[in-house]
């Protein structure tokens, strides 16, 4: 007599699909020994049911249904004779990788500033000289100093900033040497990391009460 639930899963098959877990690959292998074509199927359709049920996260893809069934056939070993909605895939697609997601491609070379904030002073850089490219540029250089100080929590000078900014933009936007940028008691008070020693610096009242209340109370 063997119990199952006391065998070690290097001893049993491999998983085709891991993601889908041992008891959908058991299910499935189990289709294979159901001799009437249409209670092979019938059960074939509750099999990819239960797929949907466990992974929801496909029903987001349009043609998450047909990739189910896709899934179906390979962990069968292409092996499953059915009438589904979806031919039999063919066995290289077991092998076919998936298509580039796209990014990775570009080595900016200001990248520690992160991608939206150079599309910001791309995007500035085309404006004309005027108050609204000075705004932009000034919310830019701002934005430079809170990136600067939330990493480095260290004080740094206007001057720096704005020498910055020129350099990043490669000189096409500019601040006057006396522009004063956000302060960095703003920055840092905004900062998670301030927040929380700040509530450690709040003195308890409700201790200090009891204190005092039991002071009075030995006079």
């Amino acid at each position: 007599m063997t119990n199952e639930s006391l065998t070690y899963n290097t001893t049993r098959a491999k998983m085709v699909i891991p993601e889908y877990g041992r008891n959908i690959q058991t299910m499935i292998e189990h289709l294979l020994t159901i001799e009437d074509r249409t209670q092979r199927t019938g059960a074939a359709y509750f099999v990819v049911s239960v797929m949907a049920q466990m992974n929801p996260q496909v029903k987001e893809a349009d043609d998450y249904l047909q990739k189910l069934w896709d899934h179906l056939h390979i962990i069968a070993d292409f092996k499953l004779d059915v009438d589904g909605p979806y031919d039999m895939p063919a066995n290289e697609i077991r092998n076919k990788k998936p298509n580039h997601p796209g990014y990775g491609q570009e080595k900016p070379k200001f990248g520690h500033y992160g991608h939206y904030l150079i599309k910001m002073i791309d995007f500035a850089k085309t404006l004309e000289d005027g108050d609204e490219k000075h705004a932009i540029s000034l919310a830019i250089a701002n934005q430079l100093k809170k990136d600067y100080l939330n990493w480095n929590r260290e004080t740094v000078n206007d001057p720096i900033i704005i020498a910055e900014l020129e350099r990043v933009s490669g000189g096409a936007l500019t601040l006057p040497e006396n522009t004063k940028l956000v302060s960095p008691t703003e920055v840092l008070g905004k900062t998670p990391a301030h927040q929380a020693a700040n509530k450690k610096k709040k003195p308890n009242k409700k201790k200090d009460n009891f204190k005092v209340r039991s002071n009075t109370n030995k006079r």
